[in-house]
């Protein structure tokens, strides 16, 4: 028993702790959302001294910051899989339909990614910056437009805001479909449908107007 104790104490000592409470933290939030995570809670769940997360992490926000760069590369992982399959449906369809099932089945991660304000006070080049402009990054490549201005970019928000909007709604019971007899996947295709006619429009006057400078 003595020797099983002082394994687990050690257990960590090889430079791996940071990774062990990174994903434990996520696994508590996928439960209970960001306010699941606790260092101390954490710290006698991994089997280590209370100082020992510190030396990893400066203080519960850097760990839920840490956390949340997880989460969104794992979100990124899903979405990279569903938009790289071959299907009839567009790549916006399955970018769309993928990250209402990620919302609604792993909510608790979800609303660490959106609804908390660790993503607004991520500082531009830091893990978590990067880790969520992977995410975007991917939401401009489902469009499957050309650039032009920032057109994509603008879309590529528009559409995020609105499933984001779906997601929450649809978690909060809110988003029932039997006003207009429609189920949240009907709703997210006709989100999809509108932001491609609407970003074909646009990007066909934009190059219009560069044609012709006179017409615009």
């Amino acid at each position: 028993m003595t020797q099983l104790a002082r394994k687990s104490l050690n257990a960590y000592h090889h430079g791996d702790l940071r990774d062990a409470l990174v994903q434990a933290a996520l696994r508590d939030a996928e439960q209970g959302g960001p306010e699941a995570i606790s260092i101390k809670a954490l710290a006698k769940k991994l089997g280590v001294s209370q100082p020992a997360p510190y030396r990893h992490f400066a203080d519960r926000e850097a760990l839920i910051a840490a956390v949340t760069a997880e989460a969104f590369r794992q979100f990124s992982a899903t979405l990279r899989e569903s938009i790289a399959k071959p299907s009839k449906r567009s790549k916006l369809s399955r970018f769309a339909q993928a990250t209402l099932a990620f919302g609604l089945r792993r909510n608790g991660i979800y609303r660490l990614m959106f609804a908390s304000r660790t993503m607004a006070c991520a500082a531009k080049g830091s893990e978590l910056h990067n880790a969520a402009m992977e995410t975007f990054g991917l939401a401009l490549e489902a469009l499957e437009a050309p650039a032009v201005g920032l057109l994509r970019e603008r879309h590529a928000l528009k559409i995020w805001a609105a499933l984001h909007g779906v997601v929450m709604l649809a978690e909060q019971g809110l988003l029932t479909g039997q006003v207009a007899n429609m189920t949240r996947e009907e709703l997210v295709e006709d989100i999809v449908a509108e932001t491609k006619l609407a970003l074909s429009v646009a990007i066909k006057e934009a190059t219009a107007a560069e044609r012709d400078p006179a017409s615009a």
